[in-house]
Parts: structure tokens; C-alpha cells; sequence
């Protein structure tokens, strides 16, 4: 079956929070008490800047990744794409779809202009970190976080 690549509706919402709650490091993040993924989707929906995306096979959604598209002055004024969230669902990995979801997100940053894709990927994610650098992405910066809450 062909992948669809295709823009997140509210309706989506929850097989979107599934993938990315459902996989043991994210689950031990932990999560707001009561989150509001309408609200969250809302914003997200509203930004032109970013864009929530859903990977469907035979009308599943079997795949969700978040490209956002930044502009700055480094790099000489060029925007960048970042990705984040990339999930495929559990009994679908190693079948292909995460590399074709990163090749449709490498395309769509190209289609904007972008000169750089980025992403960050948790550091105990030692199959994506092979799976990205087959991917030609390396290893380039260390990352961090500061929790405000």
C-alpha cells in the first residue's frame, strides 16, 4: 500500500498522541496533569511556520512527524526546517516508513528554501541515531533543555 503524506486534522489528535506517548522513553517524561492536546493542536494548526504531519496506509495513521520552518541570520538569512516528534507506530517499524517519512520531510524543506534540516533525538535512542546518520544527518551539535516546569 502507498504511503499519504498529509496535514494533521483535529481529528487526528488522538492517534498522533498515541505514537508519541506510547514508546517507553516517552512514557517516562511524564505529562502535564491534564494536557490539552485541542489547544496544543490549535496553535500548532494556526502557525504557518509549522506543520503537524500524518502518514496514513490504507486510511491508518501509521506515522507523525512535526516540521518547523525557522528563520535567522545565521547561515546568512537562510530558514532552517526542524523536525521533531517522528514516530511510527510500533508494528510498523522496520518497513520502510521512517525513511520515507524523513525523505518527504528533507523534500518539503528543499520546496520552502530551507538550506538546513535539523533535528534533535533523544540520547537513549541509540536505533535512531544509526537510523538517522544512514541518512547522511550527523551527529553535529551537542543539545539542551532547561524544564521550566
Amino acid at each position: 500500500m502507498p504511503l499519504t503524506f498529509r496535514a494533521a486534522r483535529r481529528d487526528d489528535v488522538p492517534a498522533i498522541v498515541a505514537l508519541l506517548t506510547g514508546d517507553p522513553i516517552s512514557a517516562a517524561r511524564g505529562h502535564a496533569a491534564a494536557p490539552d492536546y485541542d489547544a496544543a493542536f490549535a496553535a500548532v494548526d494556526a502557525d504557518p511556520r509549522n506543520e503537524l504531519i500524518v502518514v496514513e496506509e490504507d486510511g491508518e495513521v501509521v506515522g507523525t512527524m512535526q516540521l518547523t520552518f525557522i528563520p535567522g541570520l545565521s547561515r546568512g538569512g537562510a530558514e532552517r526546517a526542524q523536525v521533531e516528534a517522528v514516530r511510527v507506530a510500533e508494528r510498523r517499524r522496520n518497513q520502510g516508513i521512517g525513511r520515507a517519512m524523513m525523505t518527504w520531510a528533507v523534500e518539503r524543506a528543499r520546496e520552502r528554501g530551507c538550506a538546513l534540516v535539523q533535528l534533535t533525538s533523544d540520547k537513549e535512542r541509540a536505533d535512531a541515531h544509526r537510523f538517522y546518520s544512514s541518512l547522511g544527518f550527523t551527529a553535529s551539535h551537542e543539545g539542551f533543555k532547561l524544564r521550566l516546569g
